[in-house]
């Protein structure tokens, strides 16, 4: 019984051995039959590494600001009588946009003009009077004071009759009004909004290790997303006096003109303040570079031995990204042939064609198309 089942095993062990050595030789002969074959040619398209001019910068985040906003109202209570805007209109420096009605103010405003005349009157009489004794000095002195105050109350209520008509501080657009004809209106009570939209601010923080980099006068560029990333050119104006103990960061106000009145305030705007003078730097398309965590890398096109074009891997080490562009420090010489796109069907070796049809973008600047 024991001699049949050892039988057993060998036999068992026999068949398998006996396949998996067939199966180790297959693999062994395909590996062989691989290698053996050459690699299939890949299409990439290639851009040559060249010099550019490259300027160093100071990007950030940052607010739209008007030069000059407000929300309008009334300090004085009242019926709305008439509106003279239009929502969304512009309007120059006074211009009248609303009247309260004022007929209770203005009837006092005679008067108290009225008893400002008597008063006058009964002062220029007893000037006279005094001359011939006929009335004392203490009578001159209360009739001066009541010609005082009987002016003061006038210039007083004259204040109240002018504050029932509101007028526009400063030229800009007006936004949407909150008002209408016949409705009471509350002192204090926003009555529209209203923005001097030309030329227009823009706040920004920079860290303070930053601050030796910029100055008033220093060029910047800000491109608002909610206008597809449309640029505009303006200049610092002010930098505050003081840091952020909370997160050490400076603030910044860049002045930028905006004849079209594209920018509104409360725009959100990515800012870039440049510094330094253009260096020379060697760049390539971002789409060029395979990022890995043990490093990046490229692949160069040149030819080999028998004169056909390979693709070699080689690493790279990378300095500051603009847009669409990087800037290679080392790995990289000007004038290397460096694969742009079809990175992932190639291999030290591979074979390839270049097809330049179709390059993919290498902007500084780029603009996306809001579709």
């Amino acid at each position: 019984m024991i001699k049949r089942m050892l039988l057993m095993i060998v036999a068992v062990a026999v068949i398998v051995g006996g396949m998996l050595g067939f199966k180790f030789m297959n693999a062994m002969g395909m590996k062989k039959y691989l290698s053996t074959q050459p690699a299939p040619t890949q299409t990439v398209s290639t851009i040559k590494a060249a010099m550019q001019d490259w300027q160093g910068d100071l990007q950030a985040v940052g607010t739209l600001r008007a030069i000059n906003g407000a929300d309008l109202s009334s300090e004085v209570s009242g019926i709305v009588e008439t509106l003279s805007f239009e929502s969304g209109g512009d309007v120059d420096q006074g211009a009248v946009l609303v009247r309260l009605r004022d007929e209770d103010e203005v009837a006092q405003l005679h008067a108290l003009e009225a008893a400002a005349a008597l008063a006058q009157i009964t002062c220029d009489r007893d000037a006279k009077q005094i001359k011939g004794q006929a009335v004392s000095q203490a009578t001159i002195d209360a009739d001066t004071a009541a010609l005082n105050s009987a002016k003061a109350q006038v210039a007083a209520q004259q204040a109240i009759v002018e504050k029932k008509t509101i007028r526009a501080p400063f030229k800009g657009r007006l936004g949407i009004r909150q008002i209408d004809i016949g409705q009471f209106l509350n002192a204090g009570t926003t009555i529209v909004t209203l923005q001097q939209l030309d030329p227009i601010y823009v706040d920004f923080n920079l860290p303070e290790q930053n601050l030796p980099q910029i100055s008033v006068g220093q060029k910047v560029t800000a491109r608002a997303d909610a206008l597809s990333g449309s640029s505009f050119e303006g200049e610092i104006s002010a930098i505050n006096a003081k840091i952020d103990e909370a997160t050490r960061n400076i603030s910044v106000r860049a002045m930028f003109k905006n004849p079209d009145a594209k920018l509104l305030p409360g725009m959100f705007a990515r800012v870039s303040v440049a510094v330094g003078e253009p260096q020379k730097k060697l760049t390539l398309p971002l789409t060029a570079i395979t990022f890995n965590p043990y490093g990046n890398t490229v692949y160069i096109v040149s030819k080999d031995d028998k004169g056909a074009l390979t693709a070699r891997q080689t690493f790279v080490t990378l300095g500051a990204t603009r847009g669409d562009q990087a800037a290679v420090l080392e790995g990289l010489k000007e004038g290397d042939e460096v694969v742009t796109t079809g990175q992932l069907k190639l291999r030290n070796g591979t074979p390839v064609v270049v097809n330049n049809e179709i390059q993919p973008t290498s902007d500084q600047n780029p603009k996306p198309e809001d579709k």
